[in-house]
């Protein structure tokens, strides 16, 4: 399932992202790749606000991808201001999923949802995911239930 635009979002963050001429490809448009390490820079900014990484590693476990979907829906060109959003979707035991959207001029250019879990750096095995970013998880749905 891929990001919506609907207003439920968990635990937002927003980025803005500068366009660089190396992210353009030869069309004059950016690199369908590079959304790829603008969700990244958007999934550590999401840790950083709460699930610091560094705590995570100090724990023994970190944070990996398993699957990513991108919807392109418009260009974005070199001059472009260029925001991105990710937000918590889903959070079970082991498993979360993140949804983003990528603005170009404050239009959707780009949807995405992302899955991954924690595992272990002793052994690579899922962990179960910190009990801190359920707590937020869980304050959030009960302030701002969905509708």
């Amino acid at each position: 399932m891929l990001a919506t635009n609907n207003l439920y979002r968990p635990l937002e963050v927003e980025l803005v992202i500068p366009v660089r001429t190396y992210d353009i490809d030869f069309a004059g448009i950016v690199s369908n790749i590079v959304y790829i390490r603008w969700l990244e820079d958007l999934r550590l900014k999401f840790l950083d606000e709460h699930l610091q990484l560094d705590k995570q590693i100090e724990q023994g476990c970190v944070p990996v991808l398993a699957a990513t979907e991108i919807q392109y829906k418009r260009p974005i060109k070199l001059v472009d201001k260029v925001i991105g959003r990710l937000w918590a979707s889903g959070l079970g035991r082991l498993k979360w999923t993140v949804e983003a959207e990528i603005l170009s001029n404050n239009e959707v250019a780009a949807l995405a949802t992302q899955k991954g879990a924690f595992v272990s750096l002793e052994n690579g095995r899922p962990v179960p995911i910190a009990a801190e970013l359920h707590n937020k998880y869980a304050e959030y749905q009960l302030k701002f239930p969905k509708s």
